[in-house]
């Protein structure tokens, strides 16, 4: 039969994605509620690179737990796979919402993207201001330059609202104090959240279900392109300016590439080519539900998706051969 012409990434690997995010999803939610991000954190770790370890890839993390020095494993620039198959970029959050896990909350994720090599943003771990909608929209719709007002504004009327019926998801920081006067101006309601923001992002494709039309402010970079690279399956619009205030950020970002420090990076330009993305709830939330322990399986919930083929799948399992966890 011959290959598809949008075949980029082999389809055999869509489901590999979701045995490495179910893997990390059950290590972490064995230590959901307990109070302690850490240990939470490197249990998921730890289980994604040991499955990653099994793909046939030849995987290069571009985002992941941090620089060569800050991360044991999963660092930016480490090689993983089993060093045979395609050659790609790997962008990844073994435990999306750590505090999240901990205070057993809604909306933690294990959270994984691979596209071909060279085609996500290569960046250091640092903030990056964002603004993201979901798919429908004109493009251009939202600007990260313009004033929140008028962004609120500009999606009201293309939806054929007020801006009293938008409501914006922003993260819960002190930094956001005045992005949230301004919002809440127009009369548009605010949904903060603690943690999590690459839910947050995804939470826009569906206002119905999710009640949330717009993301907005500052978060971390590697959530950024994850959440980039999910918009990139879904469909929606994203900006995302790096945060390189300071002479060593600066200095960080141009090691990896990055010449402009103020520039907006679209969302095409942080996840480009044939993308896949997937994501196991770790915590029940919107988007998907958490994993559940009986005594003779555990069951997961996971969406998996593929730019290329604007394929989105909802994966629930049931695993009844424990030994594997």
């Amino acid at each position: 039969m011959p290959k598809s012409p949008q075949a980029g990434l082999d389809r055999i690997l869509t489901l590999e994605l979701v045995r490495v995010t179910e893997r990390a999803a059950v290590a972490a939610a064995r230590l959901r509620g307990r109070g302690d991000e850490k240990d939470a954190d490197q249990a998921a770790v730890d289980a994604m690179r040991t499955e990653l370890n099994c793909l046939p890839i030849q995987g290069t993390v571009v985002i992941g737990e941090g620089e060569r020095d800050e991360a044991p494993m999963l660092y930016i620039g480490e090689e993983v796979g089993v060093g045979d198959g395609p050659e790609v970029d790997i962008a990844l959050d073994p435990l999306e919402g750590t505090t999240i896990c901990a205070k057993n909350l809604p909306n933690a994720l294990a959270v994984i993207a691979i596209a071909e090599r060279g085609s996500l943003l290569y960046a250091p771990d640092v903030y990056m201001e964002k603004i993201a909608v979901g798919p429908g929209y004109p493009e251009g719709i939202v600007d990260l330059d313009a004033p929140a007002a008028e962004n609120i504004e500009n999606l009201a009327k293309a939806k054929g609202v007020q801006p009293s019926d938008i409501t914006a998801c922003i993260l819960d920081r002190p930094r956001h104090a005045r992005l949230v006067e301004e919002v809440r101006a127009t009369g548009a309601a605010i949904r903060l959240i603690g943690d999590g923001d690459v839910a947050g992002v995804i939470h826009t494709t569906d206002p119905e279900e999710t009640g949330i039309d717009i993301y907005m402010g500052i978060g971390g970079a590697p959530e950024g392109v994850l959440a980039a690279a999910a918009l990139r399956c879904i469909g929606g619009q994203m900006q995302g300016r790096l945060q390189l205030n300071t002479d060593e950020k600066v200095a960080r970002a141009e090691n990896m590439g990055i010449t402009d420090p103020a520039k907006v990076y679209r969302m095409d330009e942080m996840a480009r080519g044939d993308v896949l993305f997937a994501a196991t709830g770790v915590t029940d939330g919107n988007l998907l539900a958490g994993v559940k322990f009986a005594r003779e399986s555990v069951q997961t919930h996971t969406i998996v998706m593929r730019s290329s083929s604007r394929t989105v799948r909802e994966i629930k399992a049931r695993h009844q051969d424990l030994d594997k966890f």
